[in-house]
């Protein structure tokens, strides 16, 4: 089983437990939304000892934590479970990394991007619509397949520019991404 040396940032408990199933790590659980102050102090001191992985989940609460992680650990790593691929087997409970497949957790493991809030952007606004990625009546479809195949988490139109600076991706790695979704 793989060793990860970061310690992965998660929500809670089921969270750990998954993740533990596919690799050998150390968690910290943010016990949901409400990250506090003492969480965060923590966070902030494994990263300088070990480096952070932030892995929640594919919602709004996650983006939420993701967020305020960023803003404070701005060199934090970010893995990502697509939406389809954490959806629970039974019919209550929301999406969540912890229904994810042990091979989903070491792909998005596999798969992590450090922001860099100092990137500038190759990639356009007219570059995206363009793609159709934006102002489409297809452009969601196509943006969920384009976040999947960069592998960095569902966006929304308006923040989608946004995430692909922060992550650095650059305009052959995005040409390439259009490439392989489907028409």
């Amino acid at each position: 089983m793989e060793k990860i040396k970061e310690v992965i940032v998660v929500e809670g408990r089921d969270d750990t437990k998954r993740i533990k199933m596919a690799v050998d790590c150390d968690t910290i659980e943010t016990r949901g939304s409400a990250i506090d102050e003492k969480t965060l102090a923590l966070i902030k001191k494994l990263d300088k000892q070990r480096g952070v992985i932030v892995f929640t989940d594919p919602d709004f609460s996650g983006e939420r934590i993701r967020k305020i992680i960023t803003q404070e650990v701005p060199n934090a790593k970010h893995a990502f479970v697509e939406r389809k691929k954490s959806v629970p087997t039974k019919s209550d409970g929301s999406l969540g990394v912890e229904h994810a497949s042990v091979e989903t957790i070491r792909d998005a493991l596999k798969n992590v991007y450090t922001a860099d809030t100092n990137h500038e952007s190759e990639i356009s606004v007219a570059d995206l619509n363009a793609a159709r990625v934006i102002n489409d009546s297809e452009a969601k479809i196509r943006r969920t397949q384009l976040c999947n195949e960069l592998k960095i988490g569902y966006v929304n139109g308006k923040q989608l520019l946004k995430r692909l600076s922060m992550f650095g991706i650059t305009k052959e790695q995005f040409n390439e991404a259009l490439s392989n979704i489907k028409e």
